[in-house]
């Protein structure tokens, strides 16, 4: 699947170009993600559940976000509220599934905050947003899984996450009682680059390769296409879903500083948190009954 576009909103100039990817890859015989992109919403859901759920748990997460895709003003709570229909929508396919059904969400959607516009991020389970700026990339979400605990725990060293045997384990899923969604607000930036994955991405390219390829690789279309390549060529050992996405006009006044170049440094400020819960222990297997 295959998802292109340049937008812009007519009232307050955010001007982005996109492209997406979902494949199932080397080793499932079903793809069990989900992806939109389509303004203002770009979101990847990664489920879980097996061929009976886990792609029945995506696609309706990604139902649940359509009415806000089109709409020229998007707030904060309306996130928030499809996030909600997306938990019980879960639920309910969950409750008919003797071995449930649960997927992550993760991704950015463009809001209204305070008559300006700016990235909305949002994230359950250990799917990922990414943001390039300057060459240097940086990770916006925080995984809810085992290994993340351990390694803030500092009982996991990072050269050993990739190959601990409970790699797959996340503590939030949608579709999970009590399940909550973590959200930062982050300023739309010209010429940031975000990424949202799936960790079949993530999970076959370490964070330098995803910085070389999104540095390297060319206008958005070109770029998901290698980083779809690489994840299949390194392995593909899950379903590989992203979203790359470029801010080429931010809506916004950016000061311009001396000799007449952009000055960043007032608006590369960083992301806030908002209504950041405790994590919940609710683990849950990726990928039960196939290998990653």
């Amino acid at each position: 699947m295959h998802q292109r576009s340049t937008e812009t909103l007519a009232e307050n100039p955010v001007v982005l170009r996109y492209q997406a990817h979902t494949d199932v890859g080397h080793k499932r015989a079903v793809n069990e993600d989900a992806v939109l992109a389509a303004h203002p919403v770009f979101i990847v859901a990664d489920g879980m559940g097996g061929h009976e759920a886990g792609d029945l748990a995506s696609a309706a997460i990604v139902e649940a976000f359509l009415p806000l895709v089109g709409l020229p003003e998007v707030l904060p709570e309306q996130v928030v509220a499809a996030v909600g229909r997306a938990q019980v929508a879960v639920e309910r396919i969950s409750a008919g599934r003797a071995r449930g059904a649960g997927s992550t969400l993760t991704g950015v959607v463009l809001v209204n905050e305070q008559t300006q516009p700016a990235w909305l991020v949002l994230n359950v389970g250990d799917s990922r947003v990414y943001r390039l700026s300057g060459g240097e990339l940086s990770r916006i979400t925080h995984d809810h899984s085992l290994v993340q605990e351990m390694l803030d725990a500092g009982t996991l060293a990072p050269d050993e996450a990739a190959d601990y045997v409970g790699r797959n384990v996340i503590t939030r899923a949608i579709g999970a009682a009590d399940a909550r969604a973590d959200y930062w607000m982050h300023p739309v930036i010209a010429g940031e680059r975000l990424l949202v994955c799936s960790d079949g991405l993530s999970g076959e390219l370490v964070d330098e390769v995803l910085r070389a390829l999104l540095t390297m690789a060319g206008p958005v279309e070109a770029t998901a296409s290698e980083l779809l390549t690489q994840a299949l060529l390194n392995g593909g050992r899950d379903n590989v879903s992203l979203i790359v996405i470029d801010v080429l006009n931010s809506g916004t006044q950016v000061p311009i500083g001396p000799g007449g170049g952009t000055d960043v440094s007032t608006s590369e400020h960083d992301t806030v948190d908002l209504l950041l819960e405790d994590t919940t222990e609710l683990p849950w297997r990726k990928g039960r009954g196939g290998g990653r």
